[in-house]
């Protein structure tokens, strides 16, 4: 009787038949986890190889092919699978008088998510279906789980960005979509090179925060006895590399900000820097509209894209227009340093923003953009000649020290890519640094700290350089037509899964309490060791007096 239920209870758990069909294939002496398969075709290519043969024809041309069992249909003496690659689908037509019994019964009783490896002439049905008559078969992998049922699929965005492996076998829609940003990046690292750019990679851990304002996820680095903080930006060890000597450097990598998650920021993403000697701020714009075509042709064989239902021409020279110029023309009237800051609060006030008391003319001008003009930058445009206010480590311009060589591109409301005439007067810097030293000191945790190494790199001489940073993941968001940067992220951070119930739950919950115990530990342990070298990481203005002497 216990037999009897424990067999049934096999039997209604799809898990454990497969489990128990794993063990009789060791235990007949076969290996469920195969070895390496020579496949001679790959099946996009049988489709255009033979897509001549006719309806119920036969050919004696041997293929050797490997994929995933995605269907299967027992019909008798007859059996039809479907099996998937890389690059599609095609059908298995198997029949015993071909196989003999006893392979044929071992092919009914793959799975659907088996991947194997066939032998077989190439045929197509009457009803005119191309096929592999399969005369053989391997078994590569065994799969214990069974996939979503075929018609409903993965629906669940959790479950699929928490099991992206299985949202890319069920949804080929997916696995087009990170095709295509394999794409976009191959095409911008090959458009940079022909453009005469060395890739060049620099370091992931920083003892100092420099290049952006962003608060930084920390680590502690074991052999020099310290904490470093992963990079939140590229920036500075490649301006660097301009002071020794290259004149044209770029990075495509990752960046790590300790900030919040939304449809367009995840606190881990890609960036691609670029810096040039000798060039500016028009310089980079048209590297900018250059990359970006390249990306949009190779992965959509066209520069008229559409995103979210809106038509964008990505062809042609993009407009330039300073952010004062466009505040003024979507609010109605002048925007500028002209008017009082009184008038200002109003015009913000009227199109429903709020001014805080500490805002000055350049903070209010840049609210104002926000508010009437952003969202409307529906097709490609750089908005240039940021408030100083705003932009406090970039280069003032030469006729008006308010205003900063910057310019930011927009696309479809949204930001897209930052570009500045990079600073080079090592003065200007240590002040700027200084400034960011009492923000942090005053408890902004976003602030930078003083790099002194960078500041004496700059004392040897930077040439005059234009460098521009753009996001990968939202551009590919652009080009995929995908509504959130987890779209386009393999593999998206996720809270931890709720456990079901049960004894489940407080496993879950004792594992939870034990991380937290060693965490704390962790933590008064670095303390204690750490202390010393905390004061190197965020210098007090002092500090940054003495650094400088």
């Amino acid at each position: 009787m216990a037999e009897e239920t424990t067999k049934q209870v096999i039997e209604d758990d799809p898990i454990e038949v497969r489990k128990a069909k794993r063990a009789a294939l060791i235990e007949a002496g076969e290996n469920p986890y195969g070895h390496a398969f020579h496949y001679t075709h790959h099946l996009t290519d049988l489709d255009e190889k033979y897509a001549s043969l006719e309806d119920g024809a036969s050919t004696e041309d041997e293929v050797d092919v490997a994929g995933r069992i995605m269907a299967k249909r027992v019909q008798g003496k007859i059996a039809f699978f479907e099996l998937r690659d890389a690059t599609g689908d095609i059908q298995l037509f198997c029949r015993i008088n071909a196989l003999g019994e006893e392979v044929f019964a071992a092919m009914k009783d793959l799975d659907v998510g088996d991947w194997i490896g066939v032998h077989g002439t190439m045929m197509r049905t009457k009803r005119g279906q191309l096929s592999v008559a399969v005369t053989g078969y391997e078994l590569l992998s065994k799969s214990l789980r069974p996939l979503p049922e075929k018609f409903h699929g993965l629906a669940d965005k959790e479950t699929r960005y928490r099991q992206r492996y299985v949202d890319l076998v069920m949804n080929p829609e997916v696995k087009s979509t990170f095709e295509k940003r394999f794409k976009i990046v191959a095409a911008i690292r090959r458009y940079m090179e022909q453009q005469g750019f060395y890739e060049v990679e620099t370091p992931f851990l920083h003892p100092i925060l420099g290049g952006a304002n962003a608060k930084p996820f920390v680590t502690h680095f074991n052999a020099l006895d310290r904490d470093y903080f992963l990079r939140i930006a590229t920036e500075l060890p490649l301006k660097r590399l301009l002071v020794g000597g290259f004149e044209k450097v770029f990075e495509i990598g990752r960046q790590f900000r300790n900030e919040g998650m939304d449809p367009y920021h995840n606190p881990e993403f890609t960036t691609m820097e670029a810096y040039q000697a000798f060039s500016d701020l028009d310089g980079m714009m048209e590297l900018t509209q250059g990359f970006i075509q390249a990306a949009a042709m190779e992965a959509c064989g066209t520069l008229q894209v559409t995103y979210q239902g809106t038509e964008i021409d990505l062809s042609g020279e993009w407009r330039r227009a300073t952010m004062m110029e466009l505040a003024s023309e979507h609010a109605g009237e002048e925007v500028s340093f002209d008017r009082t800051r009184e008038e200002l609060v109003a015009i913000l006030e009227k199109n429903g923003g709020h001014a805080e008391d500490a805002w000055g003319k350049g903070k209010l001008i840049s609210e104002i953009f926000e508010a009437v003009a952003e969202e409307k930058l529906v097709q490609p445009t750089f908005v240039c000649d940021h408030p100083l206010e705003i932009s406090p480590l970039a280069k003032k311009k030469a006729d008006n020290p308010e205003l900063t060589e910057r310019f930011e591109l927009f696309i479809c409301g949204h930001e897209y890519a930052n570009a500045f005439n990079e600073l080079n007067d090592p003065v200007d810097q240590a002040e700027r640094f200084r400034a960011q030293v009492e923000a942090k000191d005053m408890g902004d945790d976003e602030a930078m700290g003083y790099d002194a190494d960078y500041i004496r790199a700059l004392e040897y001489g930077m040439p005059p350089a234009g460098g521009v940073g753009v996001g990968i993941d939202r551009l590919t968001m652009l080009l995929t037509d995908s509504a959130t940067i987890r779209d386009v992220l393999l593999f998206p951070h996720m809270k931890d899964e709720a456990p079901s119930s049960g004894k489940a739950a407080a496993a879950a919950a004792a594992a939870r309490a034990a991380k937290a115990e060693a965490a704390e530990a962790s933590r008064r342990w670095s303390s204690s060791r750490c202390s010393r070298n905390r004061s190197t990481l965020t210098p007090s203005a002092s500090q940054t007096s003495a650094l400088l002497r």
